[in-house]
C-alpha cells in the first residue's frame, strides 16, 4: 500500500524502513506536518501516517478524502487530534497503536521524579563546574511517600508497580476499577482523594473533553501544599498558567512535564537559533524547580520497534480486508 508519512524525523524512517522488510508498503517520508496546507500532498496515496500534532479534523479530513486517502494510521496511542466523527462520514478508518512501550513512559516518569527530587540536574551543571557544594540539592526519601495516579491503563500501571518498589505509597484513579489494581497494591479512589493526600501526582490518561485542564486552579487549591506534578501523557490535562500560577506561589514545589499543551509549535525541532514566542512556555522555563523534557518519554529503541510494527500490521490488515483490532470509533 502507498503510505505517506507526515512529521516525520530520520529515526522514523529508519525503524520503519527495517519492520517494512517483511510487509513491502511503499513508504514515503515527509517532516512537513499534516494541515489544511500539506494534505494536498497525498494525491495518490492510499493511507497516511501521522503522529501527535499532526492535524486530522474535519477540513483536513475532507481534503484527504478528495486525494484519495482511505486509512488514517496513527503511529501513536492518543487520537484527539482527529475528528472521529467526519472520518466515519467520510467513510475513512482511524487505527492507531494503543500499546508500543508502557516501559517507556513509565520509566521516564520515575526519571521526572527522581530528577526534580534530588536535583541531580543541577548537580550535573554545579560539578562541571567545578562546585561540589550541597546547599540548595537536599532531596526526600521517596520510601513512605503518597504518589496518586490519575489513569491507570498499562503506562500507569507499570508506573504503579516502580513505585511500589520504591516503597510509596500508591493512590489510584480511573473510570472503572479492575482486580489488578488490588494485585499491585493500588488503593483505588476518587479525584479528591488524590488531590488531597498525595505528596506526588502523576498523569496517565487521555485526553478527552472530561479530562481536559483535569489540572486546574480550582483542583490544584485542593492538593497538598508543596506538591509534586507529573505530566508525560497529554499537554492540555494541564491548565498551564494556573500550574504557574500555583508554582509561584509555592503550591506546587516541583513540575515536570514532557507534554505542553501548545507544544505543536516547538517540540520536536532544534529551534536554538531562534527566539521562542510562546511567553507561557518561556515563563516556565524561568522557574529552577521545573523541568521539561520535549514529549521524548516514548522514545526508546523498543518503542519505535513496536511502533513500527503495529503500525504496518495496521496498514495491511486494512490493504487485506481483515478486522481492524486497532481501530478507533466514533
Amino acid at each position: 500500500m502507498n503510505v505517506l508519512f507526515f512529521s516525520s524525523k530520520v529515526y522514523d524512517s529508519t525503524f520503519f524502513n527495517a519492520a517494512n522488510k517483511s510487509h513491502q508498503h511503499k513508504l514515503s517520508y515527509l517532516e512537513v506536518p499534516l494541515n489544511k496546507n500539506t494534505a494536498v500532498l497525498t494525491k495518490g496515496y492510499g493511507a497516511v501516517c501521522i503522529f501527535v500534532n499532526d492535524t486530522a479534523n474535519a477540513e483536513v479530513l475532507r481534503l484527504l478524502a478528495e486525494q484519495g486517502v482511505k486509512l488514517i494510521a496513527l503511529r501513536c496511542a492518543g487520537f484527539n487530534n482527529v475528528d472521529l466523527g467526519a472520518a466515519a462520514e467520510l467513510g475513512m478508518k482511524v487505527v492507531r497503536v494503543p500499546a508500543y512501550s508502557p516501559y517507556s513512559v513509565a520509566e521516564h516518569t520515575l526519571a521526572l521524579i527522581l530528577t526534580l527530587n534530588r536535583k541531580t540536574h543541577r548537580a550535573y551543571n554545579r560539578v562541571k563546574e567545578g562546585n561540589f557544594a550541597l546547599n540548595g540539592l537536599m532531596g526526600f526519601d521517596l520510601n513512605g511517600k503518597t504518589v496518586g495516579l490519575i489513569g491507570l491503563g498499562k503506562i500507569g500501571l507499570v508506573t504503579a508497580k516502580i513505585l511500589k518498589g520504591f516503597g510509596c505509597r500508591v493512590l489510584g484513579y480511573d473510570i472503572e476499577k479492575r482486580d489488578e489494581f488490588d494485585e499491585i497494591g493500588i488503593e483505588f479512589t476518587d479525584l479528591s482523594s488524590i488531590y488531597a493526600n498525595s505528596d506526588i501526582i502523576s498523569l496517565h490518561c487521555p485526553l478527552t473533553p472530561q479530562t481536559h485542564h483535569i489540572i486546574s486552579k480550582e483542583t490544584i487549591t485542593q492538593m497538598k501544599p508543596g506538591v509534586m506534578l507529573i505530566n508525560t501523557s497529554r499537554g492540555a490535562l494541564v491548565d498551564t498558567k494556573a500550574v504557574i500560577s500555583a508554582l509561584k506561589s509555592g503550591h506546587i514545589k516541583y513540575l515536570g512535564i514532557d507534554v505542553y499543551e501548545e507544544e505543536a509549535d516547538l517540540f520536536f525541532e532544534d529551534l536554538s537559533d531562534r527566539v521562542i514566542q510562546d511567553d507561557v512556555f518561556m515563563r516556565l522555563l524561568s522557574f529552577n524547580n521545573v523541568l521539561i523534557t520535549g514529549h521524548q518519554a516514548f522514545f526508546t529503541s523498543n518503542a519505535l520497534e513496536s511502533i513500527a510494527g503495529v503500525t504496518l500490521q495496521n496498514i495491511a490488515d486494512f490493504e487485506q480486508g481483515r478486522q481492524l483490532e486497532n481501530e478507533v470509533k466514533a
